[in-house]
């Protein structure tokens, strides 16, 4: 998987304590959403999750990590999207609504107008609405 802005790992309790300071440089914690492993990539096909991060060494050199750790050590993987700070507090970014609705054209029927969708049948001599023939043959069932 590999997301625009890339994925929040999020590990059990257990698996951080678990892992030790070999996990902690690379975990981040937020008031938010809390304790997560922020990456490019994720890679969940197999035992390991293969986590890749992209980063910058001290010396200004580019470099790729990858992380593999037991898929049962963590919880969830949430996709990181851009539009606005990731986690899960309330946010605002509904367009206003406009104040009237556009003015129909011209060709537009007026609101009490009965719609077209149905065919009118009533003229046409439609058989449901037409009375049964009178007579024996009226009610007689096939043979």
């Amino acid at each position: 998987m590999t997301g625009r802005d890339g994925y929040a790992v999020f590990f059990f309790p257990q698996a951080l304590e678990a892992l030790g300071d070999a996990i902690k440089p690379y975990v981040h914690e937020s008031p938010v959403v809390g304790t997560h492993v922020p990456c490019d990539e994720v890679d969940t096909g197999g035992a390991l999750i293969r986590m890749t991060l992209n980063g910058r060494m001290p010396t200004g050199e580019d470099v790729s990590l990858e992380l593999m750790v037991p898929s049962a050590m963590v919880r969830m993987i949430v996709s990181r999207q851009s539009g606005g700070a990731f986690g899960f507090a309330p946010r605002s970014y509904d367009a206003p609504l406009p104040a009237e609705l556009p003015a129909l054209g011209a060709s537009a029927p007026p609101p009490g107008a009965p719609a077209h969708a149905v065919p009118d049948s009533a003229g046409a001599g439609s058989p449901a609405l037409e009375d049964a023939p009178e007579g024996d043959a009226a009610a007689k069932p096939a043979p």
